[in-house]
């Protein structure tokens, strides 16, 4: 379930690694704002934080709501020592380095982005001066959380909110194009919302796609699993392609795998039964958890394509470790009425916000869902990338899916004004804290599923750990599609795995489904096999992957035919080694446990 929207303008000039700054961390709304600002000339200097040209792609000017209208803003702090987690995500990531799988702990990540003092001040001195009294902070006090008037709202960034609604959907969301702070505010806030970020979840785009002209397997269980890999995939195919399927998992009580999921989408327990007893019986009479945030349901009798399939091959991949479904609500927790009429949710910044917010976290994640990355606002994209890193800090595992549309989809026009065919990158497969996962199909060999999302990122810097295997693709490349992507950004996918043909029960029928929403959950259940073999051993979870995946790309079936086509073009072009299509390749699990035995 690939999300995508269009309709942001690309920063002039790309942010630098050492520019990622701030992070998360929600809790529930306690402020209420007075609305009688002190009358001065203090913090009067704006300065633009974020602003589209135009309304983005796929939204409509609804109307504008009346001025006591209440909106809740979040606030994210400057966090005074980030710099010093990266430092530290580095270390316990390389497995060169002596500190290697010394991850921190939920209490040492929130000193590290706690803001420093001076924020603190100047942000309270800041809001009294427009009124605002009581607010409530996050355990690590780099998220501060205030109710208030709209006009209050308004005075404070300098903006004007308007209700818009979505073209696709019936949603209406409170938004505004542009908004400022003090020039005095900006070395201390990296992001308010909501403001400028317009995907919201029911804008999401379901890229995770039925598939009937690949005929379903029947339920019968004395029909054979394994026939038809070539074309219809399973557990059994899937765990003796990539080689896990002597491998019998016995940390069950210590590890966990956690699917992230969104879109009103509910994974359903009869299903899964149905499910595991055709294409996996050994794991009969297993379950699930369901965590339900920011107002998610768990509707058994809508079961979900997207949710059904993440949850049968992540079970299907790692049983009998246990797996939670987050279900991430569409709005926020309230009744709609003539005070708060509208939506104002931030998806990613609720479910991240939870999951940084909890003492004990899986140590595993899997998530398929994604924007264009133009469409995404920067401040905004790069603080949920920074969210992920104290994620990965804590020492979990994040893929998310690369995306369903090649190299872009679309018009593939840049949305700065200049209406350029460019190569459109996704977000968040382009944050260089998470695990991108490509999409691939067949077998013998393995070769590229033509959607599977691949490309450069126009946003975030080419990280080191994978600036041999990115230099080496160029070199090769050489000038050709000069100008439509950005050779120096953060380059993606890093992995792959099977994507198209997956066997799904759906409300007790079997179907076919196809997507990188399928690639993910299939590596992240590798992952997690990992992971309760390193437990086994008394090692600690493997945490932020990449520097160790790159630093072996033997371990990888490497995928060397087909392309992702895209904008009017081919795309990339699977080769050896790494490229922009598959990443490093397919996992062979049996070879990974030779690199992630020892330290």
């Amino acid at each position: 379930m690939w999300r995508r929207s269009c309709g942001s303008s690309l920063p002039s000039t790309l942010h630098p690694a050492m520019l990622w700054s701030t992070t998360l961390a929600f809790i529930p709304l306690l402020g209420l704002a007075t609305a009688t600002p002190v009358l001065d000339n203090h913090f009067s200097n704006f300065q633009t934080k974020h602003s589209w040209a135009t309304i983005p792609k796929g939204w409509t000017y609804h109307s504008t709501p009346p001025s006591d209208t209440l909106i809740s803003l979040r606030l994210g702090l400057k966090q005074n020592r980030f710099d010093e987690l990266i430092s530290h995500l580095k270390q316990v990531s390389d497995p060169f380095h002596t500190r290697y799988g010394q991850h921190l702990s939920k209490e040492e990540v929130d000193e590290l982005v706690a803001p420093s003092e001076e924020t603190a001040s100047v942000v309270a001195e800041w809001l009294t001066h427009h009124g605002i009294g009581e607010s409530a902070i996050s355990s690590a006090k780099e998220w501060m959380t205030v109710t208030l008037p709209l006009h209050v709202a308004e005075n404070l960034l300098n903006t004007k909110y308007h209700v818009y609604s979505h073209d696709g959907s019936d949603e209406r969301v409170l938004r505004t194009l542009s908004y400022s702070l003090p020039e005095e505010i900006h070395p201390h806030v990296n992001v308010i919302t909501p403001t400028t970020y317009f995907s919201t979840l029911k804008s999401m785009r379901a890229t995770s796609f039925l598939q009937p002209d690949i005929p379903a397997l029947s339920l019968k269980v004395d029909a054979d699993p394994g026939a038809s890999c070539n074309t219809r995939i399973t557990p059994e195919c899937l765990r003796t392609l990539y080689n896990t399927i002597d491998y019998e998992p016995t940390q069950a009580d210590k590890n966990s795998l956690g699917v992230a999921g969104y879109l009103d989408e509910f994974a359903n327990r009869a299903d899964l039964a149905t499910f595991v007893q055709r294409f996996r019986p050994d794991a009969a009479g297993v379950t699930f958890n369901t965590t339900q945030l920011n107002g998610g349901g768990s509707n058994q009798s809508e079961p979900g394509v997207e949710a059904n399939l993440d949850i049968q091959y992540t079970i299907g991949m790692s049983f009998p470790t246990p797996n939670t479904y987050y279900s991430t609500g569409g709005s926020p927790p309230f009744i709609p009425d003539s005070q708060t009429p509208t939506n104002t949710n931030e998806p990613y910044l609720d479910w991240v916000n939870f999951i940084l917010s909890q003492d004990s976290i899986p140590q595993t994640f899997t998530t398929s869902y994604g924007d264009d990355e133009q469409s995404v606002p920067s401040d905004y994209a790069l603080t949920v990338c920074d969210a992920f890193a104290q994620i990965g800090a804590r020492g979990s595992s994040i893929m998310f899916s690369s995306g369903d549309f090649g190299v872009g989809g679309g018009d593939c026009q840049s949305n700065d004004g200049a209406n350029q065919t460019r190569f459109q990158p996704a977000f968040p497969a382009s944050c260089p804290w998470v695990t991108t996962v490509g999409g691939t199909t067949g077998v013998s060999p393995e070769v590229v599923a033509d959607f599977s999302g691949g490309g450069f990122s126009n946003l975030f810097a080419r990280p080191d750990y994978q600036a041999d295997a990115v230099s080496e693709y160029l070199k090769d490349l050489g000038d050709e599609f000069q100008g439509l992507f950005n050779k120096t950004g953060r380059a993606y996918p890093d992995v792959s795995a099977q994507g198209i043909g997956f066997q799904v029960v759906i409300g007790g029928r079997t179907q076919s489904v196809g997507g990188t929403s399928a690639s993910s959950p299939t590596f992240a259940g590798v992952i997690a096999l990992l992971n309760d073999f390193r437990i086994s051993k008394g090692l600690p979870s493997l945490g932020f992957l990449n520097p160790l995946l790159y630093a072996h790309p033997d371990v990888f079936n490497d995928v060397v035919s087909g392309s992702n086509p895209g904008c009017g073009t081919d795309g990339f072009n699977a080769t050896t080694g790494w490229d922009p299509v598959t990443g490093l390749g397919t996992p062979d699990f049996v070879k990974m446990q030779g690199i992630v035995q020892y330290n």
